[in-house]
């Protein structure tokens, strides 16, 4: 192994880690989308009482984008994309929905989605890994 395979990310131990952080990443994600989409009125419940527009097609979006995004980061399909999508959109929902930071709950909420999109932006940087449809495509 050459230090720029390790680098690249390619090394086997690399790819592995890369791929128990993609399932740690994209689990949250899996969940809160799939909860959010069988449960639209709630969610869009919520989001009207944060003043979001348009609240159930809101929901319907945000719903998708964290299924869908959680599912392209599990199997690494579309990664870098994926994960700056999803670095973005973490970033958005901490500012929107968690900016009470008096509220301790609030501000640990807040720093979580700091740190979520820590991981995807390495993510995007370092790329899916050889365990994963992206390597698998080319």
């Amino acid at each position: 192994m050459s230090i720029n395979s390790s680098v690249a990310g390619t090394a086997p131990n690399s790819s592995t880690t890369i791929l128990l952080g993609r399932i740690l990443l994209a689990v949250i994600f899996l969940l809160s989308g799939f909860g959010k989409l069988t449960a639209i009125s709630g969610t869009a419940g919520y989001f009207g009482a944060l003043g979001l527009p348009m609240p159930t097609v809101t929901a319907v979006l945000v719903g998708l984008i964290e299924l869908l995004g959680g599912l392209a980061i599990l199997v690494g399909f579309q990664t870098r994309i994926a994960a700056w999508v999803l670095a973005i959109f973490t970033i958005a929902t901490g500012l929107v929905a968690h900016t009470g930071w008096a509220d301790q709950m609030q501000m640990i909420q807040f720093l979580k989605n700091l740190a979520i999109t820590g991981g995807f932006i390495l993510l995007a940087s370092s790329g899916a890994g050889a365990y994963s449809i992206d390597a698998k495509r080319g």
